[in-house]
């Protein structure tokens, strides 16, 4: 005897358990700092990239212990067995960054403090650092902005005075395996310009790097642009124009569907902004329909198992 069709709407129904369960089983995630960074990690979730809720009633879930105790701009990643990384800048003038490890963001590791730019006798800084795994080499990218005095003196007049200090950025970098030893720092980006706040987006067929132009003189740039590269270690080319507005700071990027959110604190406005685009190319503004935790600061944006997040 031949069974008859189920009606489409009885098929439908059957894959519902199955689009829930697909919906349900990641959540987004958002690491940001407030104040000044000195009560540590904060963190946020989102199901749809746009509204984001703080989790633990906006309590922090790592205090900073090392440099100068601050814990600013904190980049999470997970790696290829599950392990979560951390790095954050640890103060206005150290020349390390803070490392600590998680498996489930509640219990950390002992923090580390990681003099990355120990060997220049004159660096200024070590600013905002980022971490990638890196699939073309299985390894660890840790990159991050720093100023070396009259290393690149075409641009030095260009940039701000920060406490007497004339800043003039670029970008360096470091790998790992293991996290206890690391390749000697290198320079990882320069464009021709005064830049801080990279951040590297794995697009399958080659690399996107946001970075922010933080040329001050003669007129304010403070704006974001993209460059391209084959590998995340580069070479890089030329950054393409600003796609933002001018002062904002700190992007990170999250795929959200079919479309690539771009998120930027817009510090001076204190508020966070976003652009959407598909082919890093055309970009749409979707800064109002946002809504970040009050008084986020620098964040970064990553994709974790909902369990994780509902552990917190």
């Amino acid at each position: 005897m031949a069974i008859a069709p189920l009606p489409r709407i009885a098929l439908l129904l059957l894959a519902l358990p199955v689009v829930l369960q697909g919906r349900t089983s990641t959540a987004y995630l958002f690491t940001y700092f407030t104040g000044d960074g000195e009560d540590g990690l904060h963190l946020a979730s989102s199901d749809d990239g746009l509204r984001w809720t703080p989790l633990g009633g906006g309590r922090s879930y790592l205090t900073p212990t090392v440099g100068t105790k601050l814990m600013r701009d904190p980049c999470l990643v997970q790696g290829p067995d599950g392990q979560f990384h951390l790095v954050w800048t640890t103060g206005w003038w150290d020349k390390g960054i803070g490392i600590a490890h998680s498996s489930d963001l509640r219990a950390w590791s002992p923090q580390q403090f990681v003099p990355v730019m120990g060997q220049e006798a004159t660096a200024r800084n070590a600013w905002a650092p980022e971490i990638l795994y890196d699939r073309t080499s299985s390894r660890f990218l840790i990159y991050w902005a720093s100023t070396i005095p009259g290393r690149f003196p075409e641009t030095e007049s260009g940039g701000d005075t920060d406490d007497n200090r004339r800043l003039n950025h670029r970008l360096y970098g470091t790998t790992t395996t293991d996290f206890t030893t690391f390749t000697p720092t290198r320079l990882l980006y320069d464009g021709g310009f005064n830049v801080i706040d990279g951040t590297i987006v794995d697009l399958g067929t080659r690399f996107g790097m946001v970075v922010k132009d933080e040329t001050r003189w003669p007129v304010p740039k403070k704006h974001l642009r993209m460059a391209f590269a084959d590998r995340p270690d580069g070479p890089w080319g030329a950054a393409g124009p600003a796609f933002t507005r001018d002062w904002v700071e700190g992007p990170t990027t999250l795929k959200v569907g079919d479309a690539w959110l771009v998120y930027f604190d817009e510090y001076t406005r204190k508020r966070y902004g976003a652009m959407r685009t598909r082919d890093f190319a055309t970009w749409e503004d979707v800064s109002d329909s946002v809504r970040f935790p009050t008084g986020a600061r620098h964040g970064t944006t990553i994709v974790v198992p909902r369990a994780i997040v509902n552990s917190l």
